[in-house]
């Protein structure tokens, strides 16, 4: 199976068929409205304002399986976003991203490019103090992005605790 053989449900209850995304540039991401990554709305917005027009895709999946930090209705999560943060990429329906209730693009993608560790710095020290699992390819918490090529092919994952300009230069690079 490929990425566009998935789908993911909108706010809206609505099946979206993940090959509506062929041809483009897709970021994949978990997020949370009360978490300490959830400022990375802004950059994701920013990218997407830069970026949508040249075929740039995010899809926003609010997950609250970590910590319980996104625990609003689809509309509150959507509202906060909206008026917090200006988004403008399409909102998913809150779902699982791990267990045996995650979406099973998640499931996919995560079979593509497993938990490589959270890197350097204080964040990715704090981040491997407190997560006790670093063997299995799950999501370890919010803001994990997988980000797909034009062609449907997972080229990387970023943890919350990257950089967000190095996920940026990669779009900008598989953009062209």
């Amino acid at each position: 199976m490929s990425f566009y053989d998935y789908s993911v449900i909108s706010a809206k209850g609505e099946e979206i068929p993940l090959k509506n995304y062929e041809g483009k540039v897709v970021i994949v991401v978990n997020t949370a409205t009360g978490c300490g990554f959830t400022p990375h709305y802004k950059p994701l917005e920013e990218m997407y304002e830069k970026y949508h027009n040249r075929g740039l895709e995010i899809i926003d999946i609010p997950c609250n399986q970590f910590g319980n930090q996104t625990p609003g209705s689809d509309e509150e999560i959507h509202e906060f976003c909206t008026l917090k943060y200006n988004t403008q990429f399409p909102q998913m329906k809150k779902s699982d991203v791990n267990g045996e209730n995650a979406l099973p693009v998640y499931g996919f993608l995560k079979n593509e490019i497993g938990f490589n560790g959270f890197g350097k710095g204080v964040k990715a020290l704090a981040m491997n103090a407190f997560v006790k699992d670093k063997e299995s390819p799950d999501i370890k918490w919010n803001f994990t992005k997988f980000v797909i090529d034009r062609n449907g092919k997972v080229v990387a994952r970023f943890e919350p605790t990257h950089d967000m300009k190095d996920l940026e230069h990669l779009v900008v690079r598989l953009l062209g």
